[in-house]
């Protein structure tokens, strides 16, 4: 891969990126999710359809985990225990006893082995719940985990779900059960076009499921799931405050960017971060966030100067609490910006990824970098001055 460079020759070296990616992995950490219910309510399934890879081996109407596993996704971001049915032989409190001493295991443990949200699936077509599975919910309750009623394959077209299924979800509600938000969560993973019913309810659900999360397992979560577009952006702006706050101590020299080298591995850390949330293939998103890191610090250099040169008493050089806040705004601008690219080549914007058009990237890049930073830079100048 080549290394990109600044306008002093100054190398942004792609093997520490490289370091900076695998240490920003250990950081984004991982969400676990614990999930349940009896074989054939489409576990799999909506696993499958969130997450976006065959986490869970989907059976056919046989279980297909005889005893406790953990799988965990290639990029590393999700842990989900899925354990044996409670229709296998044995009783509820046996299951029960395996899942709390899993939970009592590692409490007190690294903190990426713990689980932190718990799923219990019943299909809409059964019509009902177990007398096992109402104590096993509270069981799971009573253990401290966030508990979700996920009910699956619920038919719905447009506005309308159909009405035995409603019905049913109404029954759910009314039971009491310890569940998070006390009520439960109506989904159908996929859409049935023979019968023309839609995929629906995934998006409440993540959202809900994201507000349970720990803090440290959040964008985990947004990073692995490929449903809401949404929750990446929100764990991508969190970063990114991060970084702001880091650059602005580093910030507090005059500049303009004499300190560019030491800005320089915050942005490419939240760079890093940010392609990891929107799951970029590692190879095309350094070579691009080197390449982006090099192009705005140029542009950041020339802006800063053209904008804030003429403060008052300031001359040509900015310090303090300027300074600080311009190194700030700038680490932002980046950070919102490469947000802005990363949705566009999830979209396709720039043709496929083994393929990317990097010049149409770094483009579009450059133009709202620079959007950005100048209407912060106009900010700063008019606070500076009134």
């Amino acid at each position: 891969m080549a290394t990109a460079a600044d306008e002093h020759g100054d190398p942004f070296d792609d093997a520490k990126a490289r370091q900076q990616w695998s240490e920003e992995a250990k950081k984004l950490g991982r969400f676990n999710l614990a999930i349940f219910g009896k074989t054939g309510v489409g576990k799999s399934t909506l696993i499958n359809a969130i997450f976006g890879e065959d986490v869970a081996p989907a059976g056919s109407g046989k279980p297909v985990t005889q005893e406790s596993h953990l799988y965990v996704t290639r990029s590393g971001a999700l842990g989900l225990y899925d354990t044996r049915g409670l229709e296998v032989g044995i009783s509820s409190e046996q299951v029960l006893g395996e899942v709390r001493s899993l939970v009592e295991g590692t409490r007190g443990t690294d903190p990426a082995g713990h689980i932190h949200v718990a799923y219990y699936c019943i299909r809409a077509g059964d019509h009902r719940i177990e007398p096992a599975e109402k104590d096993f919910i509270r069981g799971l309750h009573e253990l401290g985990l966030p508990v979700f009623l996920v009910v699956t394959q619920v038919h719905k077209r447009g506005d309308v779900y159909r009405s035995e299924h409603l019905e049913f979800a109404q029954h759910l509600n009314d039971l009491g059960l310890p569940i998070y938000l006390s009520r439960p969560f109506l989904t159908a993973a996929l859409p049935d076009p023979q019968l023309g019913y839609e995929a629906h309810g995934l998006v409440p659900l993540l959202d809900v499921t994201y507000e349970a999360a720990p803090e440290a397992a959040k964008s985990a979560f947004a990073a692995a799931q490929i449903v809401d577009r949404g929750l990446k952006h929100k764990a991508a702006k969190a970063r990114i405050a991060i970084a702001s706050t880091l650059a602005a101590g580093v910030g507090a020299t005059p500049i303009p960017f004499a300190d560019a080298a030491l800005l320089v591995p915050i942005q490419t850390g939240m760079m890093a971060s940010i392609s990891q949330i929107y799951r970029l293939p590692m190879d095309a998103a350094l070579a691009l966030s080197l390449a982006a890191t090099a192009v705005a610090t140029n542009s950041g250099r020339a802006l800063v100067t053209g904008t804030l040169k003429l403060l008052p008493g300031a001359g040509s050089v900015v310090g303090g609490a300027v300074a600080a806040a311009v190194a700030s705004s700038f680490t932002i601008a980046m950070g919102q910006a490469w947000i802005r690219v990363c949705e566009l080549m999830l979209d396709g914007k720039f043709g496929p990824m083994e393929r990317l058009d990097n010049g149409k990237i770094q483009s579009v890049f450059l133009e709202e970098f620079k959007r950005l930073f100048s209407t912060s830079l106009t900010s700063v100048k008019r606070d500076r001055s009134g």
